[in-house]
């Protein structure tokens, strides 16, 4: 039962990393051409691979 839940729980939070590193990208932009390192990768990249592990199929 939990898992189906935890499963859309993070396909949700990995939607609303995506959305908000394409709302983020011009301010990405911006801090890169200053110089000021702008680590969006860090939010999405263990959300995506939690997400990943949640769906594969269990045995």
């Amino acid at each position: 039962m939990f898992a189906p839940l935890r499963r859309v729980t993070l396909f949700a939070l990995y939607q609303m990393s995506v959305l908000t590193g394409i709302l983020l990208l011009p301010v990405a932009i911006m801090a890169r051409r200053v110089g000021v390192p702008f680590p969006m990768h860090r939010l999405m990249e263990p959300i995506g691979n939690a997400y990943e592990e949640s769906a594969k199929p269990r045995p």
